[in-house]
């Protein structure tokens, strides 16, 4: 497993919250917690930025891919609307968590509640060529559904 550091920097609003951690040894991902102050409540069908009071700096070839919770999930309908969201190498602002309330009910987000993961992933850079011809494949130009269940 390779090991990369990332420094994180707590804004004064995030004073007494932990950093973001991994729940066990064989979690990918890192649980990032809401930084409201108090609570704020989401009602169905709501979007809202929630502030997480941290910025990072991520070293160049990585980002931090932010993933919902599957609890918040399947429990209470909350996902993200710009799922994974990225968090960019050279980005040094406040990561805001984009949250979405797609169940029932109004769900109330507690300051300090866990409300997303952060995994760390290598990127790689493109480099783009125009051609008049692409390899051939099996697939070759099926579509939507093309290599699904029949």
């Amino acid at each position: 497993m390779d090991h990369i550091r990332i420094a994180f920097k707590s804004l004064e609003h995030h004073r007494d919250l932990p950093l973001p951690t991994y729940a066990s040894n064989g979690a990918s991902g890192m649980d990032i917690r809401a930084c409201v102050e108090g609570s704020v409540t989401l009602n169905p069908g709501e979007i809202r930025l929630i502030p997480t009071g941290l910025a990072m700096s991520i070293p160049t070839g990585y980002e931090a891919q932010i993933r919902p919770r599957s609890g918040l999930a399947l429990n209470h309908g909350i996902g993200m609307v710009n799922s994974p969201g990225t968090i960019d190498s050279d980005y040094r602002g406040e990561v805001g968590i984009i949250l979405i309330n797609w169940g029932n009910s109004p769900v109330v987000i507690r300051r300090g509640d866990r409300i997303a993961q952060m995994v760390i992933t290598r990127v790689a850079r493109a480099e783009i060529v125009v051609t008049g011809d692409l390899d051939e494949t099996d697939r070759g130009t099926g579509g939507f559904g093309h290599s699904g269940m029949e």
